[in-house]
């Protein structure tokens, strides 16, 4: 079995709320499972080469302004690495990055990268609280987290939701629906951190990357606690 490369962009301006457990997580469930993983870190002006898992976290605008710059010089790398079906997951600004632009209130657009196809405006009000939503991809179908955002996405073309919320706003507060995906590209709102309490979700994406179903791991822990965030309100 091959061995996994994980790229962590830009850790020290996007890491909020504990997003970096993301990436402990695919590790650390990489490495019970006797795979080979490799974790490289990206910060502002490393070059970038190929890997097979891309991470990026939310952070706020200030810092988003300037990892959207650096995105931006690496675009056609990112899209090149799309087309390889390489793995990518975005938590919200990181999410945000991923489509085409963020607009805030006052100030101007923040380009994306376009790699998924969408686009988010700065809302009125402020969405906090636990986020319960289905999804068709993985079983469980269920999915949760923690959103904090005031932004609002918009879906268009080929680019399909993540899932249907039942609890929680999801992407915009109107249309029920949270994150989305593009060919292996994969943008959600959910903190918390995501992966950790969703384990049947980080297995999926290491499926993707290897091109096979890992072996089974005993989750009864890890799904006692995704268990007890199902349907549960702020």
């Amino acid at each position: 079995m091959k061995k996994l490369k994980i790229a962590h962009l830009y850790p020290k301006l996007l890491n909020i709320y504990g997003d970096g457990g993301n990436v402990l997580t695919l590790i650390k469930r990489c490495q019970w499972r006797g795979i080979a993983v490799e974790l490289d870190e990206i910060d502002i002006g490393d070059k970038i080469d190929r890997h097979d898992i891309y991470f990026i976290g939310g952070g706020q605008d200030l810092q988003q302004i300037e990892v959207s710059k650096e995105l931006l010089k690496n675009k056609n790398f990112f899209m090149e690495e799309r087309e390889r079906m390489s793995v990518f997951l975005g938590i919200c600004g990181g999410y945000q990055l991923m489509g085409h632009y963020y607009q805030p209130h006052n100030g101007e657009r923040l380009e994306g990268i376009s790699i998924i196809d969408a686009y988010t405006i700065a809302g009125h009000n402020r969405f906090i609280g636990n986020v319960t939503a289905e999804t068709d991809l993985v079983e469980p179908r269920t999915l949760v987290g923690f959103e904090n955002h005031s932004g609002l996405t918009y879906l268009q073309g080929d680019t399909v939701p993540l899932g249907k919320v039942s609890v929680g706003h999801g992407n915009n507060g109107n249309d029920k629906t949270e994150g989305a995906r593009f060919k292996n590209v994969f943008g959600t709102y959910l903190h918390g951190s995501f992966l950790p309490k969703n384990p049947h979700f980080a297995d999926y994406m290491i499926e993707l990357a290897l091109g096979a179903k890992p072996q089974p791991l005993d989750d009864r822990i890890e799904f006692l606690a995704h268990n007890s965030l199902i349907n549960k309100k702020y």
